[in-house]
């Protein structure tokens, strides 16, 4: 089955509501395909606009490294040094009565701890003593996009193991504190104008709403009944984990950055040397760890069953080759409404398989994606007419 057919099978089966996919090497589109309704009388195509959520990772991520590179910021500074404000925070120990206890942390994160999920903050879809903090604090969720949701209790000491939170939207406030120019500014200028990432913004446009994509959530018996979410609208702060717009093509184009050493149709972002320093794994001998939810909007997250997988600045990263699929130092993420990518630099080859649905890592859309992806590294190898 080719690749267009498996994406025409898996909305036909309802295991999706619709889906864009892509396949790119350093010069240019592979494959480009999608199947089904992205919204109400809109077919599916590139130019459908996603809410990024985390995909907006790596566009941060992407900055900073930037600033590395020219000096301006060093990865082992601690995040206090740069934003005041962080020192705030503390290392939740403790409820007594309901009420949180709260210790100070055995060191101060840095600004690498930040950019790998190793801080200490942590979502409260995948940890439950955060739902709790916030629950019995009325603490606001970072989705709110107000300065004050940020300040996340710390779930553990930094540096002593990976966990999945709003670290990098912390990183924007870094980049903005250094650079001196909004995140909104900085990105449009260093980073969408230089990749010609035309649709990606941090606000939607008049022409985008007619390619906006519909959000759904796999309700009884598989049904997929719309609902709203959303990055707020001309928020107090533009979360650099998630507060993004954009089409799948865009999207791709920072991946072939990647895949090119930094450099893109002859817009050099990062120097070679600054791009393998940014794809090499930062955990320090910590490695991934599945993601268990308590949550209705995601499921369990395992990306890679069974692999070695460690984060370098920005993505989660291959230790070592999957069988059939995507090698060592690979990288990859996702957005919260299963919008999925990943490159592979040692082959040369990117792919995003993106729809907008609920839950997260919902068990059929990742065995969709899983196959999807063999099928491109079997076409890649050799077979062209799968393409």
């Amino acid at each position: 089955m080719g690749l267009q057919q498996k994406l025409e099978a898996a909305v036909r089966d309802r295991d999706l509501p619709f889906v864009v996919a892509l396949v790119a090497d350093r010069d240019g589109t592979l494959f480009s395909g999608a199947a089904g309704d992205a919204g109400p009388g809109s077919k599916a195509d590139e130019d459908t606009i996603f809410r990024l959520f985390s995909m907006t990772k790596a566009v941060c991520a992407t900055g900073l490294m930037m600033l590395v590179e020219r000096g301006l910021a060093d990865l082992d500074m601690a995040v206090e040094d740069v934003v005041p404000e962080f020192s705030k925070l503390r290392v939740l120990d403790r409820f007594e009565d309901a009420v949180p206890v709260l210790r100070q942390p055995k060191s101060k994160p840095t600004i690498r701890q930040l950019a790998t999920h190793s801080s200490g903050l942590e979502y409260e879809l995948w940890n439950d003593r955060v739902a709790e903090y916030m629950e019995k604090t009325g603490h606001q969720s970072v989705i709110t996009g107000t300065r004050a949701s940020l300040h996340y209790p710390l779930m553990s000491d930094p540096g002593t193991r990976w966990a999945y939170g709003p670290g990098v939207d912390w990183l924007g406030l870094v980049i903005e504190a250094i650079d001196g120019r909004p995140i909104v500014e900085f990105c449009q200028e260093e980073i969408f104008e230089p990749l010609a990432m035309t649709t990606t913004r941090f606000e939607l446009a008049p022409e985008d709403h007619e390619h906006l994509s519909t959000v759904v959530m796999r309700g009884e018996h598989g049904a997929f009944d719309p609902i709203e979410v959303k990055p707020p609208s001309n928020p107090e702060v533009y979360a650099m984990g998630q507060a993004l717009y954009g089409s799948a093509s865009d999207y791709m184009r920072l991946l072939r950055m990647f895949l090119g050493a930094g450099a893109l149709d002859g817009k050099r972002l990062l120097s070679p040397g600054a791009t393998a320093t940014m794809l090499a794994d930062h955990l320090a001998g910590l490695r991934f760890a599945p993601m268990t939810t308590c949550s209705p909007m995601s499921a369990d997250f395992d990306p890679m069953p069974d692999a070695v997988l460690g984060h370098s600045l920005g993505f989660v990263r291959n230790e070592h080759d999957i069988a059939g699929r995507r090698s060592a130092g690979s990288q990859g993420w996702a957005g919260l409404l299963n919008s999925h990518y990943w490159f592979d630099p040692g082959q040369g080859i990117a792919g995003l398989f993106m729809t907008q649905m609920l839950p997260f890592a919902d068990p059929r859309y990742m065995r969709c994606y899983a196959e999807f992806e063999a099928a491109v590294y079997a076409a890649y190898r050799g077979a062209d007419s799968a393409m």
